[in-house]
Formats: C-alpha cells, sequence, structure tokens
C-alpha cells in the first residue's frame, strides 16, 4: 500500500514537473489588446466645436461668445482604442513592436471621429525607433481621470525618434534624438505681408533624455530637452527677419505610494521654446519689439514657461476608485504678442469610477478648466460633467518553443 502511494505520488510530481517545464518553453508572440469607450456629459460653457469633449484651455474662448451660446449635450466615442504588440526572440536578444491607434482625430481632423495613429515603434536591445512618448515625458503622471485630453501642464508628446537605453527597468536612463518641430506666434503683426516670407528651418533633431530612480516607495524622475529653432527670412525686402531661437526644459517628475490605496502624481516642468512638447501649450516662439532698429524692427523669442501637475489616486475598494488634482501652464508672452493671446491655462479634474466586474468600468467626472489672456484681462472657464463606460480587450497569443 506504502509502494503505491509513493508510486502516485512520483507520477503526480512529474506530471506537474512536465507542465511546469511545458508552461516555461511557451513563448508570448502577440498581445491585441484595446477598449471600447463612449463618454456623454453636458458642457455647461462654450469651446472650440472641434474639441468638444475635452478640457483644452488654450481652446476656450479668447473673447466673449466666440463659440456662440453656452451649454451643450455631448457624447463621443472618439477615445476607443486598438493595439498591437509583437514579441521575436532573436540572436541580439527579443526584438519588441507596437502598432497603436485610437479614434480621435486631431489637426486637419479636428472634431472627428477617425483613426489617429498613437504609437508605431520597434525595440531591439538597447536600442529603439519610431513614433513612441518623448523621454521628456512622464506618462506615469497621468492620473486615473476619464477626460480625454489631460492635465495642461503637462510634458505630453508622442515623437518620431531614435533612443539609446543603457539602463533598462525599473530604474532607467534613457537618451533620444527626436524630430524636431515648432510653432510660432506673429502676434499683431501677423497680417503684414513682410512676415509671410518668413519660414521655419530645423537643421538638428532635438535632443531629449531621462533618469529615473526606483525606490519602494515608487520613483523620482529628472528629464530634460534641448533644441534649435531656426526661421529664415526668404523676402527680397528691406528688412531681415531671420533668426534663431534655444529652446530649453527640464522636468522633474514622481510617483509616490501613500500607503496601499493612495499614489501621488506630480511633475514640474520649466523651460523655453518647449511648448511643443506640453500638453495644451499654444506657440513656441513669440515676436519681441526692437525699437529704433530699422533693418530688424521686430526678433523671435523662445517664450519661457511653467506647467505644473499634482493629483492623487485613491482606491477606496475592488469596486470603487476616485482621482482628483490640478494642473497649470503660465507663459511669459512676449511683447508684441496680442493682447488676446493665450497666457495661463488651469485644470481641475475630480472623479468617482465604479469596476462592476472584470474588463468594465463606469463613471462620472466634473472637469474644470480656466483661460487667462495676455494683455486685455479676459478670462474664460469652463464646467463639465462627463459620465463614461469603458469595456477593455486583450488576447496573449504564444508558441510552443518544445
Amino acid at each position: 500500500m506504502k509502494k503505491r502511494k509513493n508510486y502516485y505520488l512520483m507520477t503526480f510530481a512529474a506530471c506537474l514537473l512536465g507542465f511546469t517545464t511545458l508552461a516555461q518553453q511557451r513563448e508570448k508572440t502577440m498581445d491585441i489588446y484595446g477598449f471600447i469607450m463612449m463618454d456623454a456629459g453636458y458642457n455647461f460653457d462654450q469651446i472650440d466645436p472641434n474639441w468638444f469633449d475635452v478640457v483644452r484651455p488654450t481652446k476656450l474662448p479668447s473673447f466673449k461668445n466666440q463659440y456662440g451660446a453656452d451649454g451643450n449635450f455631448y457624447f463621443s466615442v472618439r477615445q476607443t482604442r486598438l493595439g498591437f504588440k509583437n514579441y521575436f526572440e532573436t540572436p541580439m536578444g527579443q526584438l519588441r513592436t507596437h502598432f497603436e491607434f485610437e479614434m480621435f482625430g486631431t489637426g486637419v481632423d479636428a472634431g472627428q471621429t477617425t483613426i489617429r495613429l498613437r504609437h508605431a515603434y520597434g525595440e531591439l536591445g538597447q536600442f529603439g525607433a519610431g513614433q513612441y512618448w518623448s523621454p521628456f515625458m512622464d506618462i506615469d503622471v497621468f492620473p486615473n481621470t476619464v477626460e480625454y485630453w489631460g492635465p495642461t501642464g503637462m510634458a505630453f508628446f508622442r515623437n518620431v525618434q531614435v533612443r539609446w537605453m543603457p539602463i533598462k527597468g525599473d530604474t532607467r536612463l534613457t537618451i533620444a534624438l527626436e524630430r524636431p518641430g515648432a510653432s510660432a506666434d506673429q502676434g499683431v503683426y501677423a497680417g503684414r505681408v513682410e512676415l509671410q516670407g518668413v519660414v521655419p528651418r530645423f537643421r538638428v533633431p532635438d535632443l531629449s533624455a531621462e533618469y529615473r530612480r526606483a525606490m519602494p516607495w515608487g520613483y523620482v524622475e529628472i528629464a530634460g530637452i534641448a533644441r534649435r529653432i531656426e526661421w529664415e527670412d526668404q523676402n527680397t525686402d528691406s528688412l531681415q527677419l531671420s533668426g534663431d531661437a534655444l529652446g530649453w526644459g527640464l522636468n522633474l517628475s514622481t510617483n509616490v505610494k501613500i500607503g496601499t490605496k493612495d499614489v501621488f502624481r506630480g511633475s514640474i516642468l520649466y523651460g523655453e521654446g518647449v511648448q511643443n512638447y506640453m500638453n495644451d501649450a499654444p506657440v513656441d516662439v513669440g515676436i519681441e519689439n526692437q525699437p529704433g532698429n530699422t533693418v530688424s524692427p521686430v526678433k523671435g523669442v523662445a517664450l519661457p514657461l511653467v506647467g505644473i501637475v499634482a493629483f492623487l489616486d485613491h482606491t477606496w475598494n475592488e469596486r470603487f476608485s476616485t482621482a482628483v488634482g490640478y494642473s497649470m501652464i503660465d507663459i511669459e508672452n512676449s511683447d508684441a504678442q496680442a493682447d488676446n493671446a493665450f497666457s495661463k491655462g488651469q485644470y481641475i479634474v475630480a472623479n468617482l469610477l465604479y469596476y462592476p466586474t472584470k474588463n468594465a468600468m463606469a463613471g462620472v467626472e466634473l472637469q474644470w478648466g480656466d483661460r487667462h489672456n495676455f494683455r486685455d484681462d479676459f478670462t474664460a472657464s469652463i464646467t463639465k460633467v462627463q459620465f463614461t463606460f469603458k469595456y477593455n480587450f486583450e488576447q496573449s497569443f504564444y508558441k510552443d518553443t518544445n
């Protein structure tokens, strides 16, 4: 009897070892993931109609009733997302690819429900290339909210880049060369013919880097960027409006675990001419007067800015969570910008989210935004209530390496 019992135990152990070995020899090859998301809400104020379902202080009115009457109800499925991740083992290590898109139209498709590329990125060993999060930003600062656009004072930019990652993991170091680009505000001289022939030029890529130090309580990260912005006057008149500016920025960010149910997400950013990398900011370069200079009566200057994010994510229990916080961006305008140029934006969000079952979420969120103009003392604010329903999906694929 004892021998038979030992035989059964050995057989069971062998089977268990066999299943474990089999599991260890299965390799993940692909993830298909995403979510279906519907937003519905009421906007008590007004915003640019192309941005009806978000809170963007830069898109609030710059003068009274710019976008018609207050009070509009809205529905949207533009946050819906689909993504693919692939994994391939090679002699040089694992090759990873990431392709992801959503339905939120921007640029020429602003206001539309249409396909918009988010990530098109590949990574092999310490090197990566494609469109991905800029190292200058920290995506982990983004709070657990349902408003799409997010904190106005946060660095947030997916850019085309080549990156080197000599340190990977929870503690990491990343250095990247990124696609250059900038925007300019011609201010009160925007209608002058003399400025129509001034075109941008980018002779070198932007240089960015991040270093994150992981701690038991969370992490702290410092990121920086340097960029050269040039513009050339191609007109044949007597004025000379060519010029250049150095854009630079530093971004300090963190996640702090407070007990087991709270996470503080925060960042503070300062720089000049890095508005292009911010979540919600206008132009990188403004116009400054040069009195008495008949050849170059104005010049372009990189605009200084400060960005702040401070949010708390709280988990009540396995069914409910809350996020609440504040964000701000403050821009130091140049003297020749228009009186109604954007100068300061503020953003506040608070929500209650409910998770009735796995892969499903419903929530309600109170949203507020505020815009201050440069010199005319005009301000505009927006208050919205948003209801959201979200359904996640994910499927992983494996191959047997036996």
